[in-house]
């Protein structure tokens, strides 16, 4: 056995140790979960008597049930957020590579300034007042689907330097100028080189951008009031703000409508629901990712 060989190699003690730990984490993660798709349907009887338990006296699903009484809204939320979550990933991995990409070339002149440019973006922006005069007043983005595929996260300069990198250490130049000296354009050199040797970091940060961009609600609070183009998170939002108003607020809830808000919708199972609902999405898209996540996280730290 090689001294690297015995060096890298972990003994059964840490070995168990560190599955211990692993699984510690593991159950740190899937336990408040099952918690809370548990709480979801659960009855308000239960959840006022009994708390948060794992263990439920009665099982109810009134909290989803009154959710879907929003009617088509869920739905067309559902829908656009689908719509915009993954067009909106598209396009920027589409943008994002090509830029990561041209920054790769060491023989392109003003690589340095171009690299500065995209930097200066992650510590300086223009703010929100200004980004919500250009959005409205100039663009007219607003209540139009372009407002989430545009302006938002479209180029993000964290991601395009994470993506240089990877073509930087994954790809070698020799690569290229071979491609070049065949007679291949710089986009074809793209298109049949960098694009097909990049899947994993490509679906790297494919990973981050959904997230995101399926996480947003914020931009749909901002700038959206037709209730066709609401996102999920933001209805999700918007629902729970009302339950809380008429929980917290006397005069609400002495009113008939309050009271019968109240009755219909059991405010902590309902929460719950609002949170499973937007999270079981986007649980079943990583399993796609995976394999090309961590591939992606590894791909240059180990050299030789």
């Amino acid at each position: 056995m090689s001294k690297r060989a015995g060096f890298n190699q972990i003994s059964n003690g840490w070995n168990i140790v560190i599955s211990v730990i692993l699984i510690l984490a593991s159950l740190l993660v899937i336990l408040p979960l099952i918690l809370v798709s548990i709480i979801s349907v659960s009855s308000a009887e239960s959840i006022a008597i009994n708390g948060y338990t794992f263990f439920p006296s009665k099982i109810s699903a009134d909290a989803y049930i009154n959710l879907s009484r929003t009617g088509s809204q869920i739905r067309d939320s559902y829908l656009i957020t689908i719509v915009h979550s993954f067009t909106g990933t598209f396009l920027s991995l589409f943008i994002m590579s090509m830029f990561a990409f041209v920054l790769a070339q060491k023989k392109l002149p003003g690589r340095k300034g171009l690299t500065f440019f995209a930097f200066f973006t992650m510590l300086f922006s223009g703010g929100l007042v200004p980004s919500y005069i250009l959005n409205v007043r100039y663009l007219h983005l607003n209540d139009t689907i372009w407002i989430f595929l545009l302006p938002s996260s479209l180029v993000n300069a964290f991601y395009v330097i994470i993506l240089r990198t990877f073509i930087q250490t994954s790809i070698p130049d020799s690569l290229f100028e071979s491609a070049i000296i065949d007679g291949a354009s710089y986009f074809r050199v793209y298109c049949s080189i960098v694009l097909p040797l990049s899947k994993a970091g490509l679906a790297t940060i494919g990973l981050f951008s959904l997230v995101g961009r399926w996480n947003d609600w914020f931009t749909g609070m901002l700038y959206i009031e037709n209730t066709k183009l609401v996102p999920l998170q933001t209805l999700l939002q918007r629902i729970q703000k009302n339950i809380d108003f008429i929980k917290n607020n006397s005069d609400a809830a002495s009113t008939q409508s309050g009271l019968e808000l109240l009755n219909a919708m059991p405010p902590e199972s309902t929460r719950m629901a609002i949170t499973i609902i937007a999270t079981i999405p986007i649980l079943f898209a990583y399993p796609f990712f995976q394999r090309y996540f961590v591939k992606g996280l590894t791909i240059g730290s180990v050299k030789g």
